[in-house]
């Protein structure tokens, strides 16, 4: 279970106040809840106008990658991870799907689906491409994770609610943990010492 992403240190999870236990309990019964594992997830279900484009879903898979790399088990964009999170912004999950106040973020507006929610495939993209000064998936690897960490400071920063990759973020985790490979083999619980005994002898003094 010792994996690092490229956007968590340790450090700043817990100044974030983000626990991983309680994280993977709550991935686990949103899942049961929504009964969608990644695994499952098809995007011939999404509706072609809900469908992010194909370079949309490349930034999705590589973003994903970025947030759960690979270690001795595949990372987050090894294993479908990205679909998921585009049905899952589809279909609101996370709020993704409310109405976003222009006056309050212009920035957003441009990106506004016809319901008034927001597009975050899209936004995600020319984010990604703005701030790192060309098109995200030419950068080399350094250069992308170098970006996308200084958009997650910006998201998580103290005093910061709302903000579109907040979401895709945590769509990105519950998906990975509720696939197979993060529930089989990253969530495996290994009981410390290693063993219990329900019966152990107890000498007088000890």
């Amino acid at each position: 279970m010792g994996r690092m992403r490229v956007t968590d240190t340790v450090a700043e999870q817990a100044r974030k106040g983000w626990d991983r236990r309680d994280f993977l309990g709550g991935a686990a019964l949103l899942a049961m809840a929504l009964g969608i594992p990644a695994a499952a997830v098809k995007l011939s279900r999404l509706d072609p106008h809900e469908a992010p484009t194909a370079r949309q879903l490349q930034v999705l898979r590589e973003v994903s990658q970025l947030v759960i790399p690979s270690t001795d088990t595949p990372g987050a964009g090894d294993v479908g991870v990205a679909e998921f999170v585009a049905l899952a912004l589809a279909h609101g999950l996370e709020g993704s799907r409310a109405r976003v106040d222009a006056s309050q973020n212009p920035g957003l507006a441009a990106f506004r689906r016809s319901d008034h929610s927001l597009d975050h495939a899209g936004w995600l993209q020319h984010e990604l491409n703005r701030r790192g000064g060309a098109d995200f998936l030419t950068l080399d690897q350094p250069a992308r994770a170098a970006t996308l960490a200084a958009l997650d400071a910006e998201a998580f920063a103290e005093g910061v609610r709302e903000h579109p990759w907040r979401r895709i973020k945590g769509l990105i985790l519950t998906g990975y943990y509720t696939s197979e490979v993060g529930g089989s083999q990253e969530l495996r619980f290994e009981l410390v010492p290693g063993r219990w005994g329900p019966d152990l002898p107890l000498a007088p003094g000890s």
